[in-house]
């Protein structure tokens, strides 16, 4: 019998990505789909793969009967719902952050870890974060042939990581600067946003413009100066590889993009990597888009690769006056592959370990 699937946060924007992604699906192997959302949203009427759906609210008996449940939803839902989906028999697929750490739940990337779904003592199998999600197909392919043993990372993060409202400031930051001659003092953007009513005291990103700008910032404040979104990439990193002593650090960054982030690797191996190398084994990789050609200036940016499932890299060198690393640019839509692709990819890879 085909197994059921449900979607949680049906209404959301990851879960319409996830909705996108079902219904491009040339086949699928469910026998049934449920959309759940949060009360005020059941009864709405959704299409899916043709099929019109009722969204159903949150509430415990709709996991009944459910196979696998796939939460894409605020940390705080899905702490308190993954558990009841996995007490009700279903395998919760989790996007949030709520269980990533968590030492009795799997966090996997199929392309990576896949042997770890089998073991989930809870009933809940994490996906990573979107910007350690963005290089980890790439990271971790070069991980299997060459003995990953040090991180340096500084990424590239796109507004809608913030969510909706980073989406929307930065779409109403870019109107209230557009075709204005701004000069170059430092405060110009600043003084044109206050005069446009958006405050920077309300910017989800630290407190600084988006538009025209870079913000080195991206998350919380945690011990030592360090954001959240830094020690996500260095912990979430140790985790899917099993390397739990890598070396890593981070450095998070926002920019002035929609949708996709971007990473600047600079990886260190055990054993010695050449650029050809490396080119080989992207190259075989199914998720991963290699555009690399110096010479004729092809390589992955946002605005190419947004859209897209796969992983692209370019920009790959032997780094210099550092023996057996590789220094690389890699870029992923964070909205599929970085969060709902993820999430579907570990929904079908259980299917085959379901009775």
């Amino acid at each position: 019998m085909a197994p059921t699937l449900a979607l949680v946060g049906a209404t959301g924007a990851v879960g319409g990505v996830m909705i996108d992604i079902l219904n491009a699906r040339e086949t699928v192997p469910w026998g049934e789909i449920r959309l759940i959302a949060s009360q005020r949203s059941a009864g709405k009427k959704m299409t899916v793969r043709g099929e019109e759906h009722t969204v159903l609210g949150l509430a415990p008996e709709v996991f009944d009967g459910v196979d696998i449940a796939m939460f894409d939803t605020p940390d705080e839902i899905s702490a308190e719902w993954a558990p009841v989906a996995a007490a009700r028999g279903a395998v919760a697929v989790d996007n949030s952050g709520a269980f990533r750490m968590d030492p009795e739940v799997p966090l996997v990337v199929p392309e990576v870890n896949a042997d770890r779904i089998g073991d989930r003592p809870k009933g809940i199998i994490a996906n990573p974060n979107c910007t350690t999600l963005s290089m980890m197909a790439a990271l971790g392919a070069l991980h299997r042939e060459f003995t990953l043993t040090e991180l340096v990372v500084a990424s590239y993060q796109a507004a809608s990581g913030a969510g909706q409202g980073g989406i929307d400031r930065l779409y109403a930051e870019l109107t209230a600067v557009a075709g204005k001659d701004l000069g170059v003092r430092a405060g110009d953007v600043r003084e044109e946003l206050e005069a446009a009513g958006l405050s920077l005291l309300d910017s989800p990103f630290a407190g600084a413009p988006l538009a025209m700008n870079v913000v080195p910032w991206a998350g919380s404040l945690k011990e030592d100066g360090w954001a959240s979104e830094e020690l996500k990439v260095r912990n979430e990193s140790r985790k899917i590889l099993g390397i739990p002593e890598l070396k890593v650090s981070a450095t998070c960054v926002r920019v002035p993009v929609v949708t996709t982030h971007s990473l600047a690797v600079h990886a260190r191996f055990e054993r010695e990597v050449t650029v050809e190398a490396a080119q080989k084994v992207f190259a075989t990789q199914p998720s991963v888009v290699l555009m690399d050609d110096p010479t004729t200036g092809e390589f992955p940016t946002p605005a190419e690769v947004v859209g897209g499932d796969p992983t692209y890299v370019g920009r790959i060198r032997q780094a210099l006056d550092f023996p057996s690393t590789l220094d690389f640019f890699v870029c992923g839509d964070n909205l599929r592959k970085g969060a709902a692709l993820n999430t579907y990819e570990v929904a079908e890879e259980l299917t085959k370990t379901l009775p």
